[in-house]
């Protein structure tokens, strides 16, 4: 005789429990924009060969991506490949899913399939990426691959929107011109400087990148950073990032990088 007070009286807890739970669930989402309780993440992945050819982004990036948070209050995270390249993994991958913008300078990587998917997914999700100079090549793998790894040639054209046909020989060295001077992404750089950069021979594959620097070097003229879309995700790639570029008396490189993945992280519409 008494169930139907008891269950009305539950029923009113449950309602009660409920709304509270709502209300916490809905209160991150309320949040103000300038909230830093939880600052953008940028993953950063590298290779950890160190020579000519892969441009030391193991010893240039972990003291920029430092920088860039102490500066601007990011969270940031160095993901440095194992090599060699046929067998290559990234330890702790699974920190690409909490990542809301992703920087790729790494080269000529196999990884595997689950490591691949994961960053696949990444722009599947629309999330930006901001790539430089080796990525280019970042997962096109020569020879043989050991089984369970996987190359990824397509992110060049895919991803990038361009085709790599090679570079400039020695000596490098590299002049560069602001094309879009009005672009947020090349906001306080000189209209021309010059880089210790061998020049990347880039052709753009979309017709709807907008290039933001174009470089000269041994009777070659090339794009040297563009912005597109892959699907959703806002893509930014420079064929900068010569160690040199990093040095604190050359600041114009690391204004473009930081500026990119500013650029990247901005919402709405913008291309």
């Amino acid at each position: 005789m008494n169930s139907l007070p008891s269950l009305t009286t539950d029923l009113a807890l449950l309602c009660t429990a409920a709304l509270a739970s709502a209300a916490t669930i809905a209160a991150p989402l309320n949040a103000a924009d300038d909230d830093v309780s939880d600052p953008p993440h940028i993953v950063f992945l590298v290779s950890n060969e160190q020579d000519d050819n892969s441009y030391e982004s193991a010893r240039t990036i972990p003291p920029f991506a430092e920088a860039l948070a102490d500066a601007h209050g990011y969270r940031t995270t160095v993901l440095e490949a194992e090599f060699p390249e046929s067998e290559s993994s990234f330890p702790n991958i699974e920190t690409i899913w909490d990542a809301d913008l992703l920087v790729v300078f790494c080269r000529r990587l196999g990884l595997p399939a689950d490591q691949l998917t994961i960053i696949k997914n990444h722009v599947k999700a629309g999330k930006p990426v901001v790539a430089l100079k080796t990525a280019n090549h970042g997962f096109a793998v020569r020879g043989p691959l050991v089984p369970g790894h996987f190359g990824w040639w397509e992110f060049v054209a895919d991803i990038l929107g361009a085709e790599n046909r090679g570079y400039t020989p020695r000596p490098f060295g590299t002049d560069v011109t602001v094309i879009e001077p009005d672009h947020p992404i090349v906001e306080g750089l000189p209209a021309n400087w010059r880089s210790e950069n061998n020049l990347y021979l880039n052709t753009l594959l979309d017709p709807e990148a907008t290039v933001l620097l174009r470089g000269k070097a041994h009777g070659h003229d090339q794009p040297l950073a563009w912005i597109r879309r892959a699907g959703r995700s806002k893509v930014f790639y420079t064929a900068l990032g010569h160690p040199a570029d990093f040095d604190d008396d050359r600041p114009h490189f690391r204004k473009l990088l930081t500026n990119a993945i500013r650029w990247g992280l901005e919402t709405g519409e913008k291309p």
